[in-house]
């Protein structure tokens, strides 16, 4: 008799907005989960990290707005533990901390369905964090409360000891609780927390676009209105407050407060999109395109297993490198199939993706323009030499072609084609729309066209309400052609090069 599978579910911590806060462990539950359900304040990135195959379901709970009641949360935790399935319930911060997590915990116990809890990093003590306020100092806070800032204030008792916690505690940080502020301030200094007591508001605490306000407790309610803060917001009460003039780091970041699309196919986005984020934009990953294997024909392999007639082998992406080395490895060979080659790599992404195979690019021309490619391999090659290019199914003909009339003999390998992929066409669209979006990144031709078809008749209209940047003068060219302005365009090639100039580009603004 097979043995039945067990069913388990894990009541994760997710962090508290940075997507890059949740622990290993928590990472290593999404990966292997058969269900995921995720809540309102989970960022939707660690889902990247989720089985294809995986159910996704969203247990979003906002204030006067419920997309699943607890109790069909807690029915659907209970249906697929029995079933089985190994199920990650994510929810922002931890799951202990105002998470309900010992709630759903419970439920579990009696129903007999096996749960773990995953602590996650709450957002009492990382939002003040990124906003440079430690919730302890020495000399001047030794004590520090979390609080739920979201009791009834309508009840009769409250379960909040205002009068202990205004006098005995340094810092205290209320969560969720912004809504009820006028309250909070009023009962501290009823219970004898001095007016000119220090209060930092942080909105969206650890992410890109966190807004942090600072008062005092006696003017914090009129300010907070003012600055319009709204939910999920927290609230943090002490003298610590006065440190974030010195400690402030995270909004002082170069790219803070910018939000920038990232168009480039998924599997090459995340050198982008990581090094945006480390400068403190909010980035939005909306791939384009996304390149697929193309099978491999008889003549293929063909020209796969005899690549000793060939003098030189020309890579002309990274990701011709990925499919070539793939391709090889179908056909049981490695890279001792390329003894005796000149390599030529075009760019510093593509020798970087040899060199993870062992491979030492014999030539890199310093300038990536495929013009520029002809010209350094016309002067490294004789004439009547036999080369193998590398491509995708459509690429341009200008390296073939200027070869050829050069005497080279040129052929074509192509292992791998670009598709549209428009999954995150809606979320782009309604941050251009809603003009929240400051730069679209443009890193090749096809990634021009392929957005523009994803976004529709709009698309020019939408994209002309941002900043548009352009990786070098071909593809900003294609841009050009498709009727839309470029502001920035690289003279060298690279990713770090479209970064920095995107950087100065803010701090010229």
């Amino acid at each position: 008799m097979a043995e039945e599978k067990q069913g388990k579910v894990y009541l994760i911590g997710a962090g508290p907005g940075d997507y890059k806060l949740i622990t290993v462990k928590g990472r290593e539950c999404i990966e292997k989960a058969d269900v995921i359900i995720y809540d309102y304040l989970a960022d939707n990135h660690l889902l990247q990290w989720a089985r294809p195959e995986a159910e996704l379901i969203y247990a979003g709970k906002q204030c006067k707005h419920h997309t699943l009641h607890q109790y069909e949360i807690n029915e659907l935790l209970v249906k697929y533990g029995r079933e089985g399935k190994i199920v990650a319930r994510l929810k922002g911060g931890d799951p202990l901390v105002f998470g309900r997590g010992g709630e759903e915990a419970l439920v579990l116990k009696e129903a007999g369905v096996a749960y773990e809890f995953v602590p996650g990093v709450t957002s009492a003590i990382a939002a003040p964090a990124y906003a440079g306020i430690p919730v302890t100092q020495r000399a001047m806070a030794t004590s520090f409360a979390i609080v739920t800032g979201h009791e009834d204030p309508t009840k009769g008792v409250s379960g909040i000891h205002w009068e202990g916690l205004a006098k005995a505690v340094d810092t205290i940080t209320f969560v969720m609780g912004v809504g009820n502020l006028p309250l909070i301030a009023q009962k501290l200094m009823e219970h004898g927390r001095a007016a000119d007591t220090p209060v930092a508001v942080i909105r969206w605490g650890t992410k890109p676009i966190q807004e942090t306000l600072v008062s005092t407790l006696d003017h914090v309610v009129e300010d907070v209105k003012k600055a319009q803060i709204k939910p999920p917001s927290l609230i943090i009460v002490g003298q610590v407050v006065n440190l974030r003039k010195q400690l402030r780091w995270f909004d002082t970041k170069p790219l803070f407060g910018k939000t920038i699309v990232v168009t480039r196919a998924r599997a090459q986005a995340s050198a982008l999109t990581n090094r945006l984020e480390e400068l403190g934009a909010n980035v939005l990953e909306a791939p384009a395109i996304k390149t697929q294997a193309l099978p491999l024909s008889g003549d293929d392999e063909q020209v796969i297993s005899h690549m000793a007639v060939y003098k030189a082998l020309v890579f002309t992406s990274a990701q011709g490198v990925r499919y070539f080395f793939s391709a090889l490895k179908g056909l049981h060979k490695d890279s001792r199939a390329l003894a005796g080659l000149a390599v030529c790599a075009i760019g510093t992404a593509t020798a970087k993706a040899l060199e993870r195979h062992g491979i030492q690019a014999d030539l890199i021309p310093s300038n990536f323009q495929a013009e520029s490619v002809v010209d350094a391999l016309k002067a490294s090659l004789p004439v009547q030499s036999r080369v193998l290019l590398i491509q995708p199914k459509k690429a341009r003909k200008v390296i073939p072609e200027g070869l050829r009339q050069a005497g080279i003999e040129v052929d074509i390998l192509r292992l791998y084609e670009t598709v549209l992929e428009g999954a995150h066409s809606q979320e782009v669209k309604e941050a251009l729309a809603s003009d929240q979006v400051d730069y679209v990144t443009f890193t090749s031709s096809s990634t021009v066209r392929n957005t523009i078809d994803s976004l529709g008749q709009e698309a020019k209209e939408l994209l002309g309400k941002a900043r548009i940047a352009c990786i070098g003068p071909i593809t900003a060219a294609t841009c050009q052609e498709e009727g839309l302005s470029v502001d920035l365009i690289c003279q060298t090639y690279t990713i770090p090069a479209l970064v920095e100039l995107i950087v100065s580009d803010v701090r010229e603004a």
